[in-house]
């Protein structure tokens, strides 16, 4: 039996929200994102559980998790 691919989240980044306060990163519990300079992106979108917390937590509402 062929188990069906896994539907990855879509994970948007406003690169000109992100004032690269690592709060996303910091909270999130698998690791997914990472900063590259002084802005947030994702690093392992494989791992992502669609917590939400990068997206509850920034400040200025730079990144957002869609199904």
């Amino acid at each position: 039996m062929v188990e069906p691919a896994k539907k990855l989240p879509n994970i948007v980044i406003h690169e000109n929200l992100c004032k690269g306060c690592s709060i996303c990163v910091d909270f999130c519990p698998t690791n997914v994102l990472e900063m590259k300079g002084s802005v947030v992106s994702v690093k392992n979108l494989e791992a992502c559980t669609r917590c939400q917390l990068c997206d509850l937590r920034c400040p200025d509402f730079a990144i957002q998790v869609f199904d």
